[in-house]
């Protein structure tokens, strides 16, 4: 979006010359008084305002200009403000830098001091407003990895924020690609045994006859080709935490060591009688119904209720309300510096098709399909087809309300502006082509907020 620029100055004619000393590429408005300065503030949010102190009905003294500047501070605290006095003004000047102005200029206009004071505005802006970014983590979560703006996933991490500092057993159940062990890994680094191992085993890609060894370890001759001693992923984990993987797909024979372990806090190494003490916290997830494994047989009963202290819901990215866009946002910026395209971005319908595909294979299906079109986009410019994607219809068979189908598109249409534009609520309403009192209304209607972040957003 281009830069923006508010010029306040009751004189036409130095409005003029203020005017064209900037080039094509800023968007300037122009006010006269105190009201359609205000009017022009609320309507565009410049960047940057120029305020002549000097305004009706005080054009002669400074307290019309200094209350618009009060105003300006309050309603825009992220506007920079250049004050322009007279040559013989500077108590005024510097009265208003006290106040909260940026900078100021001291008539008569002069052309290149003016565009140097303005760009250097326009500058502490920019870095003020990416400062804000890197604060927020560009994804509205303070947890490495997860990209996230929907209240569901941010109830999960901020539930994840308050447990990572203790030690207790914590199950993380979700759908293949929803991010299980970087939730995991979170747990982690934000726990105090971050300075320690942190040791991940998939219970589902290792062999049952291996699985045991692999866990608890094995002593030299404990089995043929058992040349030497092992420690087991659990005994190399001490100190740190055991991330247990697919452990839905655990056999039940080795359920039962497991549970003692996490009742006793030792290992008994294969073919070994000597138990040996572990310090570990355990982290297990899966993609499974556990409650319906147990209902079939193929998992105890006593391990679930040992690993489910904690219970983090992971949901799926189709259930997550507009982290869709928002993610593939990320993707497509940081797969791009990754491949020396940074500057892609998405199409219309790229973008609708984002947000209306189901996305079975979740965030890890969004990953390959942004990769893809990073490579195969002609131009800087994304479209559904690079990304294979087609947009789903918003009207199924068995809903055919309409009034109940209008609602639904505007909701989602709404949310999808307000995301898109960081819940900037002056830019949504133009990119949605309404005012921002009716914009206002929709939101009061439709329950539409910003989102809570997570401590450190």
């Amino acid at each position: 979006m281009s830069r923006r620029l508010l010029i306040v100055e009751d004189d036409p004619g130095l409005q003029s010359q203020m005017r064209w000393c900037f080039s094509d590429d800023l968007e300037v408005a122009q006010a006269a008084d105190r009201e359609s300065a205000l009017t022009a503030l609320r309507r565009m949010e410049p960047d940057v305002v120029t305020l002549d102190l000097g305004l009706p009905p005080d054009p002669g003294g400074a307290s019309e200009g200094f209350s618009l500047l009060e105003d300006i501070l309050r309603l825009s605290p992220q506007s920079k403000v250049i004050v322009v006095t007279g040559r013989e003004d500077k108590e005024n000047a510097v009265k208003a830098i006290g106040m909260g102005a940026c900078d100021f200029y001291q008539k008569p206009l002069d052309a290149d001091i003016l565009t140097f004071v303005v760009n250097r505005a326009f500058r502490i802006a920019e870095l003020e407003k990416e400062n804000r970014e890197l604060s927020q983590h560009r994804n509205g979560t303070s947890i490495k990895g997860i990209v996230a703006a929907s209240p569901q996933m941010l109830a999960i991490c901020r539930t994840l924020e308050k447990v990572a500092p203790t030690d207790v057993t914590t199950l993380i159940i979700g759908e293949t690609g929803t991010g299980k062990e970087l939730l995991a890994r979170a747990l982690h680094d934000l726990g105090h045994r971050r300075a320690k191992p942190f040791a991940a085993i998939n219970c589902a890609a290792i062999p049952e006859n291996l699985l045991e060894s692999e866990l608890f370890g094995f002593e030299k001759g404990s089995f043929t080709g058992a040349t030497q001693s092992k420690k087991g992923k659990i005994e190399n984990a001490n100190g740190g935490t055991l991330f247990l993987d697919e452990i839905g797909d655990m056999p039940m024979s080795l359920q039962a060591k497991l549970l003692r372990f996490l009742q006793e806090r030792v290992v008994d190494r294969v073919g070994s009688l000597k138990p040996i003490p572990v310090d570990v916290r355990v982290v297990c997830a899966t993609h499974q119904d556990v409650r319906q494994l147990i209902d079939q047989g193929t998992f105890r009963e006593d391990l679930y209720y040992r690993i489910s202290e904690i219970t983090l819901d992971v949901p799926a990215l189709r259930e997550r309300d507009g982290d869709a866009l928002v993610i593939a946002q990320s993707l497509l910026k940081s797969l791009g510096r990754q491949m020396d395209r940074p500057n892609l971005s998405y199409t219309e319908d790229a973008i609708c098709a984002i947000s209306s595909y189901h996305w079975p294979g979740n965030v890890r299906e969004m990953i390959n399909k942004v990769k893809r079109a990073t490579i195969m986009a002609d131009g800087k410019r994304v479209t559904a087809l690079d990304l294979e994607l087609k947009q789903d219809s918003l009207v199924d068979d068995n809903q055919l309300n309409l009034r109940q189908v209008r609602e639904t598109a505007e909701r989602q249409a709404i949310l999808q502006a307000l995301q898109s534009c960081n819940f900037n609520m002056a830019q949504a309403s133009r990119l949605l082509g309404v005012t921002r009192p009716t914009l206002y209304n929709l939101t009061d209607k439709y329950r539409i907020g910003a989102p809570e972040t997570t401590s450190g957003a």
